[in-house]
C-alpha cells in the first residue's frame, strides 16, 4: 500500500487542515465539505489526516469495525472476541455509485453456489468509524444524497429489500469536495456537513515552489521524506488524542453560549443547527490548543468554517458568504 503524503507537510491550506483536525477531535461536527479548484490537495489532506490518526481496535472479520463482540451485528456471524488494529478506514464513495453498492445487499454468489440468503455489507459498513470520502460531490445522483442524509442523521444504516431485514452502525465523518463551477450542492445535503471551507491554488511564487518541492521529494524518495516530517506528524497526532481527553471537560459558558445565538441570528441562518456545530467547532479547537474553556477568540477562528454555507445567497452581496460571517464576527464579537 502507498504511504499517504505526510499531514503537517501540506503547504498553506490552513483552513482545510483545521477543519479536518477537529472533525478528527469531534466526529459529531458532522464533517467537512472542501469546495475549490482542482489540484488543491483536498483528497491528499483527507488521506493524510486519516493516515496520521491511530489505528482502530477491532473485533477480528467484523465488517463493521466494530469495537466489541457485543457491537458486531448478528448477521456478519462472528463468534470471536479476538480484536486486531487496522488503520482508521478512509473508504470512497465513486460518482454513479450503485444504492446496492453503498447500503450493501443479497449475497447472489452464496445464493446461487450455497442456497443462503445472506447480506452483503456496502462501502457504509466499510466506513463505520473512519472517514467516508465524497470527490465531487456536488455531482452525486439524488437518490445516494437521500440515502446519505437519512444515514448521516441517524447514524445507523437499514437494508429492507430482496427479503432482507438488516441493520447495522454507520457513524462516519463525511467529507466531500467538488469543483463549484460544476454544480451546485443540495442545501438538504450542504446542511449536514458541520463545516466548509473554500480553497483556492495558491497564488504566491515561493508557496507554489514549496508545494513542487515537497511533492517531488516525497515522489523521489518517500522514505526519507516521511522520515523527515513523522515527528510534526506525531505531535499534531498527539495534540489530537488528548483534545479527545479532554473535549467533554472543556467549558463553554452562557457568555458564549450567547454569543453563538447572536452570530447565528444575526447572519440570518436557518435553523439552531449553526449554534451546535459553531459550539460543538469551538470547544474542540479549545481542547486542541489545551484550554480548559472556550473563549471568543476560539469562535472567531471556527465562525468561518461553522457558519458561511449556512447563510441564505444574497445576490447583491459580491464579496461572498465568507465576507459576510466576517463582517458579523466582528460586529458581534468586536
Amino acid at each position: 500500500m502507498t504511504a499517504a503524503f505526510p499531514f503537517s507537510a501540506i503547504v498553506g491550506q490552513e483552513q482545510m487542515k483545521l477543519a479536518m483536525i477537529l472533525t478528527a477531535i469531534e466526529p459529531r461536527l458532522g464533517g467537512v465539505l472542501v469546495f475549490g479548484d482542482r489540484g488543491t490537495g483536498k483528497s491528499t489532506a483527507v488521506r493524510s489526516l486519516a493516515a496520521l490518526l491511530p489505528p482502530i481496535t477491532a473485533i477480528k472479520g467484523c465488517p463493521v469495525n466494530a469495537a466489541t463482540a457485543a457491537d458486531c451485528p448478528d448477521w456478519a456471524g462472528i463468534t470471536t472476541t479476538d480484536t486486531i488494529e487496522r488503520p482508521t478506514p478512509v473508504i470512497d464513495l465513486p460518482l454513479g455509485v450503485t444504492e446496492d453498492r453503498v447500503t450493501g445487499a443479497l449475497d447472489i454468489e452464496r445464493a446461487l453456489t450455497q442456497g443462503e440468503k445472506a447480506f452483503q455489507p456496502g462501502l457504509l459498513a466499510r466506513a463505520n468509524r473512519g472517514y467516508l470520502y465524497i470527490d465531487e460531490v456536488n455531482l452525486l445522483e439524488d437518490h445516494i444524497v437521500d440515502l446519505l442524509l437519512d444515514v448521516a442523521q441517524s447514524g445507523e444504516n437499514v437494508v429492507e429489500r430482496e427479503g432482507l431485514s438488516i441493520r447495522h452502525p454507520a457513524r462516519f465523518v463525511l467529507v466531500g469536495s467538488g469543483n463549484p463551477e460544476e454544480g451546485e450542492l443540495r442545501p438538504q445535503l450542504l446542511d449536514r456537513f458541520g463545516l466548509s471551507v473554500e480553497v483556492t491554488s495558491p497564488t504566491d511564487i515561493d508557496e507554489r515552489i514549496e508545494v513542487i518541492r515537497r511533492r517531488d521529494a516525497f515522489d523521489m524518495t518517500p522514505d526519507a521524506f516521511l522520515a523527515a516530517w513523522q515527528d510534526k506528524d506525531a505531535a499534531i497526532r498527539e495534540r489530537i488524542l488528548s483534545a479527545r481527553a479532554t473535549l467533554d471537560s472543556t467549558e463553554a459558558g452562557d457568555a458564549i453560549l450567547r454569543d453563538c445565538a447572536k452570530l447565528c441570528v444575526a447572519l440570518g441562518a436557518d435553523g439552531l443547527r449553526g449554534e451546535l456545530t459553531l459550539l460543538r467547532a469551538a470547544r474542540a479547537l479549545a481542547a486542541y490548543e489545551g484550554a480548559d474553556t472556550v473563549s471568543r477568540d476560539h469562535l472567531r477562528a471556527v465562525a468561518p468554517l461553522a457558519l458561511s454555507h449556512r447563510l441564505r445567497r444574497d445576490p447583491l452581496d459580491e464579496a461572498g458568504s465568507g465576507a459576510r460571517v466576517a463582517r458579523c464576527v466582528a460586529d458581534v464579537l468586536g
